[in-house]
Order: C-alpha cells, then structure tokens, then sequence
C-alpha cells in the first residue's frame, strides 16, 4: 500500500469527508480509526489548464528561419522539418535547464497592449536551443524569426519583428505532434561499446525524466538485474550509454516523461547491424 496515512478521532460523533481511496475503516468503541492510502500523481500536461505568464522575448537568425542549425538540443535541421516547422526557440536558463527542457512545449502570445502588431492568438513553439545571453534569473524566449513573427496580426509579422525586445504571455503545454512517433537519431561517434542517440519528438510532456537501454534478449552481459541499464544525458536532447563492454543489439530503450512519470518502451527499435548517423523511427509515443 503506497503513502498510508492514519488519523485517529476520538470524538464520538465526529464525521470526515475524505477525497482519498479508503481502504480500511474501524471502529473501536468511540475512536474512529481511519487508514487511507494514496498514489502520488504527477502533473498531467495534457489535461491541465494552461497557467499563463510574462516573458520577455526576441528572435534570431533569418525573418522567416528557423534561427540556428538545429540549436544545443542537438536536433539538426529536423528543426526546420514538420512537426517542428520552424516553431522553434533557444530558451533562457531558467527555462532550459541545462538542456534537460530540450523538447518542452509552449505557448506564446502577445496583445495588442503589448504592440499594435500583435495579434493575441498564442502559437505553439518548442525549445531547441540556449540563449546563452539571457538573464538567468528570468524567462526568456530567443525565437526563430518564423515563431516571433508567427504572434503578429497577418501581414504585420515584420512590424512586429522591429519591436526588438517584446514582452509576452506564455504557458506550458503538451507537445502534440499529430501521431508521429518518437524517433532516434544515433549520434556519429557511438560504437559497439558505446551508444548514444538524439531523442525526438515526445509528445506529452515532450522532455525525459529518465532513459534505459535493455540489449538483446540473449544476451547475458548487463549491469542491471532487470537488463535494463541506465542511461545519461551527454548533452541537449542527446542520451548516452558507455557500459565498459560490446552491446548486443538489438536494443529496446524506456522512456520516463518528467512532468507526468509516463513510462514507454521502444521495444527493439534499435536493430541489428545499426549504423553511426543513423536515424530509426519507433512504433510508440506518449499520447
């Protein structure tokens, strides 16, 4: 039983609403004992409301671009490519978190009161780069010239962009990628001794608590009882492995989102005879 928790009353007549799974009630004379237990939720993006507040922002690189090359989160020019199509930002420290929030989801909007530009419709933008000349105590949004002009009444977009700085509202949401799977990028310098991969395109929450790598089934070498061996963030949305021994593929990775503990399995979405540079699409997502 997870989290009991245990209140004794000893008023007679003394009544309680509780909103808890009950899973035992006493009575012992007049002393009402009363044992509940409870699972810890997590937070549930996709079901919560929006929680809205104010940011400041700017954009970088071309107009209508997708400001850098794919950014620190290490997705490449994927950031260009739907689902992200350019709604991109490189997010102040505060929101990056040393590349941890790489994949998160926002909204973003900006009104009228704001500037006469702005439209008041929010766009919906994800983090795939640091803005490392942000204030650190503060929320920052760097966006690509696309996503910046994206908050402006249509055909306005370049009035808005000459705004330099911009105040904003902005909320976080669940990524939504219209069904595409998440997929695995294997990075140029993995081996047989060595894996690491770009995860992308987690919708939900969109950022990872935690990755395990679990190798063949017949294989006997493993770190961990379960098979399943723990996985670190090398950098950005890149996760990497280093176990001291040749990995037997093919390999199955376990996902745990961060916000809602969602746990999934791309079960052998590494194959045999897997290539450096790479990319496997798996049959799993979170929504």
């Amino acid at each position: 039983m997870d989290n009991t928790v245990c209140f004794v009353f000893s008023l007679p007549h003394f009544s309680v609403r509780v909103m808890f799974l009950i899973t035992s009630f006493i009575v012992i004379q007049n002393t009402q004992l009363c044992c509940l237990a409870f699972k810890t939720k997590h937070f549930n993006l996709s079901t919560a409301a929006p929680h809205w507040a104010t940011a400041g922002a700017t954009w970088y690189g071309a107009p209508d671009g997708f400001g850098s090359d794919g950014g620190s989160c290490g997705y490449g020019t994927s950031v260009s490519q739907a689902p992200f199509t350019s709604l991109v930002f490189g997010a102040s420290p505060s929101l990056y978190k040393s590349g941890t929030e790489c994949g998160a989801c926002y909204l973003i909007k900006c009104t009228k009161k704001m500037h006469p530009a702005c439209s008041g419709k929010p766009v919906r933008v994800v983090i795939t780069d640091f803005c490392p000349g942000c204030t650190s105590g503060s929320a920052h949004f760097d966006l690509s010239g696309t996503a910046f002009g994206g908050m402006a009444i249509p055909g306005h977009d370049g009035k808005l962009r000459d705004a330099g700085v911009l105040n904003i509202r902005y909320a976080r949401v669940a990524c939504d990628y219209s069904g595409k799977n998440i997929v695995f990028h294997v990075d140029q310098g993995s081996n047989p001794s060595y894996f690491a991969a770009v995860i992308q395109y987690e919708e939900g929450d969109g950022d990872l608590a935690g990755v395990d790598l679990m190798q063949s089934s017949s294989s006997s070498s493993s770190s961990a009882a379960d098979g399943w061996m723990k996985m670190q963030q090398s950098w950005g949305a890149v996760w990497m492995l280093n176990p001291g021994f040749e990995l037997q593929p093919p390999f199955s990775i376990r996902l745990t989102s961060k916000l809602s503990g969602q746990t999934l399995v791309a079960k052998d979405v590494i194959p045999t005879g897997w290539q450096p540079g790479a990319t496997y699409r798996s049959l799993v997502n979170f929504l």
